[in-house]
């Protein structure tokens, strides 16, 4: 009997090493002896000729191979067989001497059987090779997100689209694009031009000038789709807005010109008692929803000072004609408003967690909220959401905000910085587990002036250890276990143009840049 438990041991752990390392791990994986050789042509059996995923397979996976798709389910290589009986976005993938087979209900199973097979094939010259394996898998969390700040330094399409890739090597399902900041409006919206033509241009810093044109945009959800993706865009409202009052200061309070700060934020918010600046916000959440096919849209609520508001005549005046009892629950009468305009549109708001601290107004039942300041007020946020009945997004400043280096580096101190060991062993987000928690986010600041060459080594590899929380189903390995398999990993991941810094704060050479 022990040598029975021994080698059922020893054969779930092959699929964790020697350069089969899967990340994140795959729920439940039997390795078996032999490999399965693809040959330059490959027959394929689908239902569905024209899925997304079978041209991925053959342009990211095959690489040069030939594809042929065959409506014939015998004697092929790969076999993707839908069934009724696994549930969203899960697989069953085995692979043995007929070839590889796969079962799921939906296309998004089978696409992230596809990803796990990117990470087991051994590519050498011409000849492909693949374990015998068989692996049954699905996500831990519905809700899976990383998020890029192009609010504060602005990327390249084409770097968008890398992360994009990013997000699907991880098995997450969603991209949450910050669009606005005080530093730069970068979303097209017609009807107001001038939020991209001044907004956008408001800041001086390298790599702060630029948006992002409709057809931009367009091609971006074009190419997040074929990956089965969801891009959820954020406008940040009411504050973060000094791009928006640059353009239009006519949405501010006292209609005067605003400081564009180079980090952090301002007083200088959106008025929210001029009937204007609903008017404002309705014409840009309807060109939003016209662009973005997303369930969710991302509506900010953050750090909101109310000291225009609080001397505004307009958001007095509304205060008291709501009867309300202070400025804070303005803001929830200004999101609840809002979130019930994408409601009538069959959309979800999504707020940062700062909206749920004060009551005196309902806030609608489409409304999801985002756990971030862990560090201001621990799980206040995640109770409070709990309270009100309404679905939460896990995405903690600890330790799911990515752009907090390991060591100290410029605006951030030696208390703003965590290591991958800290995440895996200490994360918040993993723990809450209540059953309105949708998922999980983590994110990427630019606070700083982190341009596109500074991105790459805060995020890898400690958001695999995010992604392993985000999608696997079972124990935790030993964190040192975890640890070697991430690090296994640094010569695949490199090769597909991820570059890797440090991981642990004893990884950190003396004198190492952050830069």
């Amino acid at each position: 009997m022990k040598r029975i438990i021994l080698a059922l041991l020893l054969s779930i752990t092959v699929c964790r090493l020697n350069g089969q390392t899967v990340i994140p791990s795959v729920n439940d994986c039997t390795v078996k002896k032999g490999t399965f050789t693809i040959g330059k042509e490959v027959t394929v059996y689908a239902d569905n000729h024209e899925a997304a995923y079978l041209s991925f397979l053959k342009n990211e996976v095959l690489n040069n191979t030939h594809r042929i798709v065959t409506s014939n389910n015998k004697n092929t290589a790969f076999k993707f067989n839908y069934s009724s009986n696994i549930r969203d976005e899960a697989y069953k993938l085995t692979i043995n001497k007929s070839g590889v087979t796969i079962y799921a209900s939906t296309e998004k199973g089978f696409f992230y059987a596809i990803q796990t097979i990117r990470q087991l094939i051994h590519i050498s010259g011409d000849k492909c090779t693949l374990p015998f394996v068989e692996i049954t898998d699905s996500p831990r969390v519905k809700f899976r997100s990383f998020m890029l700040d192009s609010g504060r330094q602005y990327q390249s399409v084409e770097t968008i689209k890398k992360y994009i890739d990013m997000v699907i090597l991880l098995k997450m399902n969603n991209f949450h694009w910050h669009l606005t900041e005080g530093l730069g409006w970068r979303v097209e919206i017609d009807k107001y031009p001038l939020l991209t033509q001044k907004g956008a241009f408001v800041a001086t810093g390298k790599e702060q000038q630029g948006f992002y044109s409709k057809n931009d945009i367009k091609e971006i959800i074009k190419y997040a789709q074929e990956r089965y993706i969801n891009v959820m865009p954020e406008i940040d409202i009411p504050g973060h807005a000094e791009a928006a009052l640059t353009a239009y200061p006519g949405l501010g309070c006292f209609n005067q010109k605003v400081e564009v700060p180079e980090t952090g934020f301002t007083h200088n918010i959106m008025c929210a008692g001029k009937d204007s600046t609903l008017i404002f916000l309705k014409n840009v959440i309807d060109e939003l929803c016209e662009l973005f096919p997303s369930e969710y849209i991302h509506l900010g609520g953050d750090e909101a000072p109310k000291g225009n508001w609080d001397k505004c005549p307009h958001c007095k005046a509304r205060i008291k004609n709501l009867g309300l009892k202070n400025s804070g629950e303005l803001q929830v009468w200004l999101s609840a408003t809002v979130a019930q305009y994408l409601k009538d549109k069959g959309r979800k708001a999504v707020f940062w967690e700062d909206i749920i601290y004060h009551d005196g107004y309902p806030i609608p039942d489409n409304v999801v909220i985002q756990w971030w300041n862990y560090r201001g007020h621990g799980d206040d946020g995640l109770k409070k959401t709990m309270e009100k009945g309404l679905g939460v997004i896990c995405g903690t400043n600890y330790y799911n905000y990515l752009n907090f280096p390991v060591t100290a580096w410029s605006g951030y101190d030696i208390n703003r910085t965590f290591d991958i060991k800290d995440i895996y062993l200490n994360n918040p987000s993993y723990r809450a587990a209540e059953p309105l928690v949708l998922g999980m986010n983590c994110a990427l600041w630019t606070d700083y002036n982190v341009t596109e060459a500074m991105i790459d080594r805060r995020i890898f590899p400690r958001i695999f250890a995010i992604a392993e929380q985000m999608w696997y189903n079972g124990q935790p390995l030993p964190f040192d276990e975890f640890y070697n398999k991430v690090i296994s990993k640094k010569d695949w991941f490199e090769s597909k143009g991820y570059k890797y810094g440090p991981a642990l704060k004893t990884d950190v050479p003396t004198n190492y840049s952050w830069e």
